[in-house]
């Protein structure tokens, strides 16, 4: 098992993508933790039923005070922290519309998750990943700023802003041992998704005309690519963001 015995985080873990992700993890025989807004400790708990225990933990990674609670609370069950995955973020509820019908409390709102979030969730694990002589972080971005998505300008730039700060960091902790990288999925049928009509009219067919592969993406497609930079396979690679979407983007 390629990721045995490691501890990782999962914020936004409860759901979607991220319980895809959490659940490959657990495969892969690490000790995973499910951080999220709700649902957190019943995701852990289904996890828990093998022999192998999960950690759930309430977390709104926009507040300080919550993602430092985060890492104490998985330091003092675990003893360390092997991999962050920066999956919490604000997507399956927005509406696609004009820019210019975007109010601010929506661009505030949308980057204190999506951005100010993940900021924060590396900044509460960095010390410890320093101090046991490294780590992964792995940032969820998404295709749409490969892509220039229109009528999505704050969630665009809002992942745009991922992309960037998974190099800025990659330099900056490469000498400490962390590596940072990221995945960018395309659309995919998470169950928010799913639970948001208007998405799914405006965006599932023409996200599925735009792929090589021509079929829907499911959060299960993106477990792969995340399991592989938390694992020694990708020991010598930082600061990349790798695409998955199907071939609707070549990067």
């Amino acid at each position: 098992m390629r990721l045995d015995e490691k501890v990782v985080i999962v914020t936004g873990g409860a759901m979607g993508i991220g319980r895809a992700i959490a659940n490959d993890f657990h495969d892969e025989q690490a000790f995973v933790v499910v951080a999220d807004q709700a649902g957190a400790e019943d995701a852990a708990a289904e996890l828990s039923r093998s022999n192998r225990p999960a950690l759930g933990i309430t977390c709104d990674v926009s507040q300080k005070e919550d993602t430092e609670a985060m890492a104490r609370a998985v330091l003092d069950e675990f003893g360390r922290i092997d991999v962050l995955v920066n999956n919490a973020g604000i997507y399956s509820s927005l509406e696609p519309k004009p820019f210019e019908e975007l109010e601010i409390e929506e661009w505030r709102s949308l980057f204190d998750v999506n951005v100010i979030g993940a900021f924060l969730a590396c900044k509460a694990v960095a010390p410890a990943m320093k101090s046991q002589g490294g780590g992964r972080i792995i940032n969820i971005s998404s295709g749409t700023p490969f892509k220039g998505v229109p009528f999505m300008l704050h969630y665009v730039a809002s992942k745009g802003a991922i992309n960037a700060m998974t190099k800025a960091l990659a330099k900056e902790l490469g000498g400490a041992g962390i590596l940072v990288n990221g995945v960018a999925p395309g659309f995919t049928l998470s169950d928010g998704v799913r639970a948001n009509p208007v998405q799914l009219e405006k965006l599932q067919e023409i996200s599925l005309q735009a792929r090589v592969l021509a079929r829907d993406q499911v959060p299960d497609d993106i477990v792969g690519a995340v399991t592989f930079l938390a694992s020694e396979d990708a020991a010598f690679m930082t600061g990349q963001t790798l695409v998955v979407d199907g071939g609707a983007y070549f990067h």
